[in-house]
């Protein structure tokens, strides 16, 4: 064999290698097949031709040339990220759980408390968002608190099946520390019994439905948003959620764009103690699925916390992975900004930190020092 040959060789072996890393586990990460989700899903009278609609008909984000997605992608250097490392707070667990309290472990996994229940919600522990080990999006800051070291949940909510929300090795590892029940919107179950989580924990509900956990009321709500872990989108339905106790109530956006329903889910369900909505990865190209920070305030508002007495607003969906093309800090600048110009509070902890929503800490704009 010559040197050109030998080198090829190689190559070849090591580019295959490469792929056969990335490409490890796919299957199990993609979860179950439409087939198994389809008998689930089927149930719900919003599920029509094999895939959920949302309410209101919008635009889901399809890569097109003149999008100028290719050229945001090359250009966008480390917009989303940023120069310095992102503190961490180190996470507090009381013995008994508050009235209502939340700590934020980064993106949309944050533990809530209300009226003496823990609820779990999105957890997402590993190192990168996608089906692939070495591919995807990777964190921006390190998991504040390890899953062993959690308190006992009561239940685990998940809103949607998209990768940053649904984690098959957390899933696994939740449900062989835990004995809490998955709360999943219908059909997203059909991922769960994949990964061999116990049927008797696993809780599927529609668009209002609701579930009891002793004093505790789990409802699933609208939102407008997609699901989809592989080629085909819509199998499995996409949720919002309120988490309530006899006395105190929270709401968690999971991922959404604005949509005129938050209003009739704040007459119905509202108002609330806290709520909890995403703020980041928005983009004037997918506007119908991801709100921005400006709508967040507004969704607020919507859900029966309007007026001076409203409850207070905690964002989820930022500065953990890279999603988008706005600056990494920017959902927060634009989000305090509309805050006050409505009289709208705010708090925004620093990932790890636990903030009771009854005594809330003062503002610190930890992020303002990170570039």
């Amino acid at each position: 064999m010559n040197v050109k040959s030998a080198v090829t060789t190689v190559l070849g072996s090591a580019a295959f290698g490469w792929l056969a890393r990335a490409a490890w586990g796919l299957p199990a990460q993609v979860g179950a097949s439409r087939a198994k989700v389809r008998p689930y899903a089927a149930v719900s009278p919003r599920y029509r031709d094999g895939q959920f609609h949302n309410t209101e008909p919008g635009s889901v984000f399809v890569p097109e040339p003149e999008s100028g997605i290719v050229k945001a992608l090359i250009t966008r250097g480390k917009a989303g990220r940023p120069r310095r490392p992102i503190p961490l707070a180190t996470p507090l667990a009381p013995v008994e759980a508050a009235e209502v309290a939340a700590t934020w472990y980064g993106h949309s996994s944050v533990l809530v408390e209300v009226d003496g229940y823990r609820i779990l919600t999105d957890p997402v522990w590993s190192r990168r968002v996608s089906p692939s080990a070495i591919l995807g999006p990777s964190r921006m800051h390190p998991v504040p608190v390890p899953l062993s070291k959690l308190p006992v949940l009561d239940a685990i909510v998940i809103s949607h099946d998209h990768y940053d929300h649904l984690d098959m090795a957390t899933v696994q590892q939740l449900a062989a520390a835990q004995t809490a029940p998955f709360v999943v919107p219908v059909g997203l179950g059909a991922h769960l019994r994949t990964w061999r989580v116990p049927e008797e924990r696993i809780i599927e509900l529609d668009w209002d439905e609701s579930t009891a956990v002793g004093d505790l009321t789990l409802t699933c709500t609208e939102a407008r948003h997609f699901s989809g872990r592989g080629l085909v989108r819509n199998t499995t339905q996409w949720a919002s959620w309120v988490l309530a106790g006899p006395s105190r109530k929270v709401f968690f956006g999971g991922d959404s764009g604005y949509t005129t329903r938050f209003a009739d889910m704040g007459r119905r369900y509202g108002p609330f103690d806290l709520t909890l909505l995403p703020v980041g990865a928005y983009d004037p190209r997918w506007p119908d699925i991801h709100m921005n920070p400006e709508e967040a305030v507004q969704t607020h508002a919507d859900l029966g916390n309007g007026d001076a007495e409203g409850g207070l607003l905690m964002p989820v969906h930022w500065a953990t992975f890279n999603l988008a093309f706005h600056g990494w800090s920017e959902p927060i600048v634009r989000l305090l900004a509309a805050a006050e110009a409505k009289g709208t509070p705010v708090t925004v902890p620093m990932p790890g930190q636990r903030v009771d929503a009854l005594k809330p800490p003062e503002p610190t704009s930890w992020w303002n020092s990170l570039g």
